[in-house]
């Protein structure tokens, strides 16, 4: 069973696993369709998270374009009762063509909300993150920040929304945020959800140490470098051997991974988890896991299996030899948010 912890310096209790949900919803919608889990195919296990004490799913509006917040609302709704799970969504990607569809301006935010909880059949959002900075999408109005912040804390203060994250963006800007927030006296982030594995590191430098001196919970996102460290890619991206190694998905993945120790560390998990007599993808997450400031990562499963096993990592210990082992290949790659493709 997972353990619960807070979120940040909130009373928010979330379980040390957050359920991405990106790939549940409606097969063939948005840019992850190729490899979507219909309601039926999800319900196993969105059940056996809860059953294993995992209460923390992420979703977001633009999965599916508005598809995966129907099914996740629907599934939450049918298995378990409001008070026993916390349930986040995103917003600020553009979810149409109009002019207006996307950004963190007053007008998107105010739409935006609404619209989630619609299609999620909820009267409010745990936590509503911002999935990138007010200025972090092209072809988006910028509206200056303080527009942003404070539309959020109305959000909160309408009892819409209970609790605020955000994700991928430079340091700075996550403290400017906040600073704005601060003295203006409207509702600050708890959380960051960003970038950070074993292959892509350069949160290290300045965003964990920031989030972990000022009390923000880091949930990262891919865990897994999207297959890449539990060896779905077999040494090269042209490589894949599951459907969403194999589809649209894997351009996106080139996107985001170009070090050239990528899949020298990838190898090096495999090795590890053949000492340790385990699957790679527990010793990506139990590294993760291993750092005080991560709260809970964000993994993706398409079967209750792989669930069960990043549950079991969780729980895993990693000797220090082993830790050493895993990191001593990394050097530094560009920063992703410097090329605007995070």
């Amino acid at each position: 069973m997972l353990k619960h912890v807070q979120l940040g310096r909130s009373g928010l209790q979330v379980s040390r696993l957050c359920l991405g949900t990106m790939n549940f919803g409606e097969p063939g919608v948005g840019h992850q369709g190729d490899w979507t889990l219909d309601i039926d195919q999800s319900r196993p296990i969105f059940k056996k998270a809860l059953d294993l004490g995992l209460n923390y799913f992420d979703c977001a509006n633009v999965y599916g374009l508005g598809s995966c917040e129907k099914v996740v609302g629907a599934l939450l709704r049918e298995l378990c009762k409001r008070e026993d799970y916390v349930v986040t969504t995103k917003m600020a990607a553009p979810m149409g063509r109009g002019p207006n569809k996307g950004g963190l301006s007053r007008k998107h935010i105010m739409e935006s909300i609404d619209a989630s909880l619609q299609r999620m059949g909820l009267d409010y959002i745990d936590q509503l993150v911002i999935h990138r900075h007010p200025h972090g999408f092209p072809g988006v109005a910028h509206p200056p920040i303080e527009e942003s912040m404070e539309a959020l804390h109305d959000v909160v203060k309408a009892g819409k929304v209970l609790y605020l994250g955000a994700s991928s963006m430079f340091a700075w800007q996550f403290c400017e945020l906040q600073m704005t927030a601060e003295r203006h006296g409207w509702t600050k982030f708890i959380s960051m959800q960003n970038h950070y594995n074993l292959i892509y590191r350069e949160e290290e430098r300045e965003m964990n140490p920031y989030c972990a001196a000022t009390g923000i919970g880091l949930t990262p996102w891919s865990p897994l470098a999207r297959g890449i460290l539990t060896g779905a890619y077999k040494g090269s991206l042209d490589a894949g051997s599951t459907t969403r190694s194999q589809g649209a998905d894997k351009e996106r993945t080139r996107g985001l991974y170009r070090g050239e120790m990528d899949f020298a560390i990838a190898d090096r998990v495999v090795e590890v988890a053949e000492r340790l007599g385990c699957k790679p993808a527990q010793v990506a997450v139990a590294w993760l896991m291993s750092k005080p400031e991560v709260t809970a990562p964000v993994v993706g499963v398409s079967r209750v299996e792989q669930l069960e096993g990043l549950v079991e990592a969780a729980g895993m210990e990693l000797p220090a030899n082993e830790v050493t082992y895993l990191e001593e290949l990394y050097k530094p790659v560009v920063n992703l948010l410097s090329i605007g493709s995070s």
